[in-house]
């Protein structure tokens, strides 16, 4: 299992799609969902809500546990995957696509080069 290229990554195992120049969409990584186990519930942020990178935003609870969510970058939540609170396992079976979590609306696009590439990730995660 490789990090995708295009994508940005924390060392809490957060990934970050850049989607326009100031919104990002935020998930967790193939190597955080199969740590975890089969998820069964996820906590969301409420819409309008502001983030701070490092802050917890929500959490993911598994068979095996229950894990906190961090925002990686600064702004505010613009849109919540409502599919991934009725299909938690979404998450298992596509973490990088319909298991995605929130959409942050950045309030400094330059966060982003403080992020991991997947270079980086994987290195970490290979440790």
């Amino acid at each position: 299992m490789s990090a995708p290229e295009e994508l940005r990554y924390t060392e809490e195992h957060e990934w970050v799609a850049t989607r326009e120049e100031t919104l990002v969409r935020v998930g967790i990584t193939e190597y955080a969902q199969d740590q975890l186990g089969d998820v069964v519930f996820v906590d969301l942020p409420e819409v309008g809500r502001q983030v701070s990178a490092g802050d917890v935003f929500g959490e993911v609870e598994s068979t095996k546990s229950v894990s906190e969510l961090f925002a990686p970058v600064d702004g505010e939540v613009v849109a919540v995957n409502d599919a991934v609170a009725d299909s938690p396992e979404l998450i298992n079976s596509d973490p990088y696509g319909e298991g995605w979590l929130i959409e942050i609306r950045l309030d400094d696009p330059a966060e982003l080069e403080a992020l991991l590439e997947a270079e980086a990730y994987d290195a970490l995660i290979k440790g």
